[in-house]
């Protein structure tokens, strides 16, 4: 009997927030091909860490040494598409891979063909709240869910897709929850929505999949499970800036309380209240006035902010709240 063979690959979620949106790196954009995550295999014999050899390749294939790093959440399911042809050609029955988050407070030039700054609203749109509930839930999203759980022939199972449906889209009166960006696209998987469903069954059955390409309204697809392991990315940096002050690692060292509240709310997909959140900020400790202030944007100046480091330092620090946005039960 054959022993299957494995392989370790690596993948990073490198983020960047600007006011308006924020940004994954990705590669492969080139000749029409769907955008993946970096991804490079991992070598136990040559490589000393799985994250000095994460920095190695990401450094390899876009040009850019990453800062912040933690591990993600390791994904292995049987059938998924292998993102490098080095890893194709050796022919591995299945590929394990360990999924890292890296933040960094600003989008680096890239100096690697391919390689390319996207907002993660391009491949879930769905996630972006901040004007409102977004019209594709209720237009596209919804009804196609539904029809899927009336599909089911058992009224229990039906019931419970319905259920799942409702909890994850914040349908007929539920609450929108920023976190549960995979439950969603699971739920979109699991009803065989999101493109990458077909193409990972056909893979399954041993045929080779048709070239996908994006549903209006569902997102742009990405290579191997991708699009899962970015989703994952989302609601664990959303949790985070909770209850840990990551927001720093995104922000620039200077910075406006105004500037600093739209880059949480372009991570969370969701309005603050601005007195509110000034409120949280100064009860925290976090930031103090440089002195120095802003006038790029006309008007009165604002004051320049930066982060406390001594404070961090010296004690267990949490995060900025983030409310249920305004309508979502309506």
């Amino acid at each position: 009997m054959n022993t299957p063979r494995v392989v370790i690959g690596l993948s990073a979620v490198i983020v960047a927030v600007t006011e308006d949106a924020p940004y994954v790196l990705v590669t492969r954009e080139t000749q029409g091909a769907i955008a993946g995550l970096p991804f490079g295999p991992f070598d136990p014999a040559g490589d000393r860490t799985l994250e000095l050899s994460l920095r190695g390749w990401v450094s390899e294939q876009t040009g850019f040494d990453i800062g912040y790093v933690e591990q993600l959440y390791t994904f292995g399911d049987r059938g998924r598409e292998t993102p490098l042809a080095d890893i194709k050609s050796a022919g591995p029955e299945r590929v394990i891979s360990i999924s890292y988050l890296a933040l960094t407070p600003s989008r680096a030039v890239l100096h690697r063909a391919g390689a390319g700054w996207r907002t993660w609203y391009d491949f879930f749109p769905w996630e972006d709240w901040r004007n409102g509930r977004p019209a594709i839930i209720d237009a596209v999203i919804a009804p196609k869910l539904l029809a899927w759980a009336q599909s089911d022939p058992d009224k229990d199972q039906a019931a419970q897709r319905r259920a799942r449906a409702r909890l994850a889209f914040a349908l007929d009166g539920a609450t929108w929850n920023e976190e549960r960006a995979l439950e969603r696209y699971e739920l979109l998987y699991e009803a065989r929505l999101a493109p990458e469903a077909a193409r990972d069954r056909a893979r399954f059955e041993g045929r080779e999949p048709a070239p996908i390409n994006g549903a209006p309204g569902l997102g742009e697809p990405m290579i191997s499970d991708h699009r899962r392991i970015l989703a994952t990315a989302i609601g664990r940096l959303r949790a985070k800036i909770k209850y840990r002050p990551v927001v720093f690692e995104l922000a620039p060292a200077q910075f406006t309380l105004l500037s600093l509240q739209r880059i949480v709310e372009a991570i969370a997909g969701l309005t603050l209240h601005k007195q509110n959140f000034r409120r949280l900020l100064d009860r925290s400790g976090l930031v103090e006035g440089t002195g120095a202030f802003d006038a790029s944007a006309g008007g009165r100046p604002a004051e320049l902010f930066r982060c406390k480091r001594a404070t961090l330092d010296q004690r267990p620090v949490g995060g900025i709240h983030v409310p249920t946005p305004r309508g979502s039960d309506a």
